[in-house]
């Protein structure tokens, strides 16, 4: 991403999420509250969700026996039934258990179920960009007119804020255009690690081959990007149930 360089825009960035956060906002009315605003709610996502905070609620849930029952935040529950929603409709290739225990819990209301011992969670692959639509909305409630938030290239802009996306080159090591992200959110991860489902070979050799999804909100940007490339179908039938489109490249 390359987020517009001009004097009207205010913004600012904190290490949050294990990446760099950055926030941008017309300067108007407002703009500094609601840049403190948003900073909290991903700060808040953070504290819910971290499998490195121990007071988390990952980190308790892991430590939960089988059987047992705790409390989360409205926050972890809305990224749990979103998840479950997407580990069903995708046929287990959404997992955040990464294939411990995909059956091994329960979300019913604030209420998390523990099933089996091994059961865990890894949320990197939908927090973040759930964090970024949170700083949006806190944006918006406080009145910004338009903007953006990027978590480590987890996107997401509102208002009439054309942003550029840049791709980076890992060969060349170099920045290309890719598009202008208007009111939406975008993602990319890599083919690979623990989503990968198959290899890609060019010339006989590995390559490095991305997955990238717009979609109306971050949190389905980011998560679809783990389901397009398990699956290595750029037009997997999830992506036009949540209005996304995604590239290989």
């Amino acid at each position: 991403m390359n987020a517009p360089a001009a004097p009207g825009w205010l913004r600012r960035a904190r290490p949050l999420l294990g990446t760099l956060v950055e926030i941008g906002v017309a300067r108007e009315a407002g703009a500094d509250a609601g840049l403190q605003a948003a900073f909290a709610a991903v700060q808040q996502v953070q504290d819910c969700m971290s499998r490195f905070a121990p007071d988390s609620d990952v980190a308790r849930f892991a430590a939960l026996p089988a059987g047992q029952c705790m409390s989360v935040a409205p926050e972890t529950a809305e990224v749990l039934q979103a998840a479950r929603a997407l580990q069903q409709a995708s046929g287990g290739l959404f997992d955040i258990t990464q294939g411990r225990a995909p059956h091994g819990w329960h979300c019913d209301g604030l209420s998390l179920h523990k099933r089996s011992d091994a059961a865990a969670f890894d949320l990197g692959g939908i927090a973040k960009g759930y964090a970024v639509d949170c700083a949006v909305r806190s944006l918006q409630r406080l009145g910004c007119g338009g903007g953006w938030v990027n978590a480590g290239g987890d996107l997401r802009a509102f208002g009439p804020v054309p942003v550029p996306v840049l791709l980076r080159d890992e060969e060349g090591d170099s920045l290309r255009p890719f598009l202008q992200l208007g009111d939406g959110a975008f993602a990319t991860s890599r083919l690979g690690a623990r989503w990968r489902s198959q290899a890609w070979v060019a010339g006989g050799r590995d390559v490095n081959v991305h997955v990238s999804v717009a979609a109306p909100l971050c949190l389905w940007a980011d998560a679809l990007t783990k389901i397009v490339a398990a699956s290595g179908d750029a037009h997997h039938p999830l992506l036009q149930a949540h209005g996304a489109r995604a590239w290989l490249h």
